[in-house]
């Protein structure tokens, strides 16, 4: 008698299922459908585009579009293509996402594992910079880079972004080692090992899941980044982000469509590719203590 009220219930449950599912599916598709229409016009040529619609199936593939993005297309008055752009922001990224995730893992460690007067304050502070918006630091940037000569530099901003993500990756860093027992570091002090000691021996082997989400957070935001970029490079010092908005404003006699969403997509893909190959892997380190 009981199997009735059973299977009864199931019905609802998987209902419900099945709506939430459609639901996140359509959601997913509404979210896709800028990048599809992106990577299909950087297939479809300039005249195919003006005779038509900015959407449509491509009626020739034009891999072209591609060749010309990196290294013909003229940005500025520079005919060489997002390739130097493209080099400008892995310049920029990869050593300031590796400067802020070494400090904010030691940062981290610090505020969270070892206790002194006002460490609860300078962690305050640190992640303070997280709720300040980009636009009040402009002006007190503006000023560190021209006293310290680094205005208009690839080194400037590798500067701003290792220091502003140290509030990201402090936070996180300090959530995540909460979780690590304090008899490993009570030992460890027994044992006469010091502050950078523990780091090295016990924290660090301990911090890979974090690492990674604080390593894929900052190189995707930096890679992203608009505001800086334009606002303290000009010229062939710029990130990418900041040479689309010239190639997107360039004149020409025929609009290159084509060309310009190639570029799109070229600039788009370093982060894409860290999105599929690691986000299983931040995923796992929010949950294994970095939101706690």
């Amino acid at each position: 008698m009981p199997a009735g009220p059973i299977c009864n219930g199931a019905a609802p449950v998987r209902s419900r299922r099945v709506i939430l599912g459609t639901l996140v599916w359509l959601l997913a598709a509404a979210y896709l459908v800028p990048m599809v229409v992106v990577l299909l016009n950087s297939l479809r040529t300039a005249q195919e585009i003006a005779q038509g619609s900015m959407i449509g199936w491509p009626k020739f593939w034009e891999f072209g579009n591609y060749a010309v993005a990196w290294s013909g297309f003229c940005i500025a008055q520079t005919c060489q293509g997002i390739a130097p752009y493209i080099a400008n922001s892995a310049a920029i990224t990869l050593p300031a996402t590796l400067i802020s995730t070494l400090l904010g893992a030691v940062a981290g460690y610090a505020v969270s594992l070892w206790r002194f007067r006002g460490d609860r304050w300078i962690f305050g502070l640190v992640t303070l910079g997280v709720f300040l918006p980009e636009q009040m630091r402009l002006i007190p940037w503006t000023i560190v880079l021209r006293d310290l000569g680094l205005s208009n530099t690839l080194a400037g901003l590798v500067m701003i972004h290792s220091v502003q993500g140290l509030s990201f990756t402090a936070l996180f860093c300090r959530n995540y080692y909460l979780s690590i027992p304090q008899e490993l570091m009570k030992a460890a002090r027994i044992d006469g090992a010091g502050f950078f000691r523990i780091f090295w021996r016990i924290v660090l082997p301990l911090s890979p899941p974090i690492l990674v989400v604080t390593v894929i957070w900052q190189f995707t935001g930096i890679w992203n980044e608009f505001l800086y970029g334009v606002t303290f490079t000009t010229g062939t010092q710029q990130p990418i982000t900041a040479a689309l908005i010239a190639l997107a404003t360039s004149v020409a006699d025929v609009p290159q469509y084509g060309v310009q969403n190639a570029a799109v997509v070229l600039a788009a893909l370093p982060t894409m590719l860290v999105y599929l190959f690691g986000g299983r892997y931040f995923v796992r380190g929010l949950t294994a203590g970095a939101v706690k």
